[in-house]
């Protein structure tokens, strides 16, 4: 193929211009000022693409000098390093402990997720001192959080014992601060085995995660007091004295919900009626989430009755897998981490059992009553989804005491002449409670 310049150039630019020029696939080139133009422009660009390289090449130079010499520094810094913390830079950093789901572990960016394994070990080894491979004052104080959420089995530390660190200039001396002696550490072991053992040794074969939720939950609640003690914040609390406040009962239910082999989370936020803050459980039930309080399902005082205290195996099933928008209502989550969404209703205890209604109507509420009855229950209890459902039933049933023929049929199937019953509402949930 021949080329023929429409006019004259320079030996430089006619070597640009032919060295251009070959790369055509056409079979006659043709070349104007312009192009031209375009192309003395393209080998300007590469003449300065070419002086910054240089330039770029220089500082560069200039960098490395300099970075050398932070990494000479460095070293000088890391020479003074206890053996301790140069023994845990080799390490591999573990991605679970393939026992727990560590929900949170698995958010921490890979250095803290270092910091987290090496504070845990030490916790677990019930060191005074654990020597931590970071300076990073916050991602200390941001992973430890994220243990104290994810392994509730470490008891012997919580969120209301004070820690203390000592930063250097690579490195960390982290002292936890330790609530429970190393002594007690195997009687309590041995009671949350116990409970485990209790929990698994009640369910079916088969049993599946709503199930295993169940029984966890009304485990918690039939074995725990709510009340304040020297452990209420761990579950040393509920295993071992039998006493705790909402974080000894979210950790309970963490541990053994984990130990059944369902992801569980241990949540904190605040709620209208706490202001001291509050904790509950987020559990994955066949891949979707649902909200779980034992605490709040410890409460038989809402019964309007001067003997509700008398009651003591009572479990108000609302807070378990209640309907998220409901539950969100009263309840709002610290947002340290971010957690997974509850938007679903199927495990709702009431949807499971058939007694969420849409709408009232007193035949259907009637119906139900007696089926419970007729089951030996004599706990009747119902839901409705919309607040208007709800209160046209308090009208009926309470107010217009229609309840009463409910109370009828009771003393009818039991044989009796006289029957005291008792009622609880929960507003906030459109619950309804009868108890015969």
């Amino acid at each position: 193929m021949k080329i023929t310049p429409a006019f004259s150039l320079s030996n430089l630019e006619r070597k640009i211009y032919y060295k251009f020029s070959l790369f055509a696939n056409s079979a006659e080139i043709r070349y104007d000022r312009r192009e031209y133009r375009t192309i003395q422009g393209e080998y300007m660009r590469i003449s300065k693409k070419r002086f910054w390289a240089v330039l770029l090449l220089s500082l560069a130079a200039l960098v490395a000098g300099c970075s050398q010499e932070n990494h000479q520094a460095e070293r000088k810094l890391s020479s003074f390093e206890p053996k301790e913390v140069k023994e845990l830079r080799k390490k591999e950093v573990a991605q679970s402990d393939g026992e727990r789901s560590e929900y949170f572990f698995q958010q921490l960016p890979e250095e803290e997720q270092r910091i987290y394994r090496e504070i845990l070990e030490g916790v677990q080894q019930y060191q005074e001192q654990i020597y931590v491979s970071s300076a990073d004052n916050e991602a200390i104080d941001k992973t430890y959080h994220a243990i104290l959420r994810d392994h509730p089995e470490v008891f012997w530390i919580h969120n209301r014992e004070t820690t203390y660190k000592t930063v250097y200039s690579t490195y960390t001396v982290f002292e936890p601060g330790y609530q429970i002696g190393q002594d007690e550490i195997p009687a309590v072991e041995s009671e949350m085995e116990a409970a485990y053992q209790t929990v698994a040794g009640g369910l079916l074969e088969n049993a599946g995660d709503y199930e295993k939720a169940k029984a966890v939950y009304e485990y918690v609640i039939l074995n725990t007091n709510y009340g304040y003690s020297e452990d209420d914040q761990s579950l040393a609390g509920v295993f071992r004295d039998h006493q705790a406040v909402c974080a000894g009962y979210a950790g309970a239910v963490q541990y053994l919900l984990e130990r059944l082999g369902v992801e569980c989370l241990y949540v904190t936020g605040d709620t209208q009626e706490s202001p001291d803050g509050h904790a509950w459980n987020i559990a994955n039930l066949n891949g979707t989430y649902y909200y779980l309080d034992a605490t709040n399902g410890d409460q038989p005082d809402f019964l309007q009755s001067e003997e509700a205290e008398t009651v003591k195996d009572m479990v108000l099933y609302d807070y378990l897998c209640p309907f998220p928008e409901e539950y969100e209502s009263m309840a709002q989550i610290h947002t340290e981490f971010s957690l997974p969404d509850c938007v679903d209703t199927e495990y709702n205890y009431y949807v499971r059992n058939g007694s969420c209604f849409e709408a009232y109507d007193s035949e259907a509420i009637y119906q139900y009553a007696c089926q419970q009855i007729d089951q030996g229950s004599d706990m009747i209890q119902f839901k409705f989804r919309s607040r208007q459902s709800y209160e046209e039933a308090i009208a009926d049933l309470i107010e217009g005491k229609a309840v009463e023929q409910i109370a009828q049929y009771y003393m009818s199937y039991y044989g009796m002449q006289q029957i005291e019953y008792h009622y609880g509402v929960l507003e906030d949930f459109n619950t309804i409670y009868f108890m015969l």
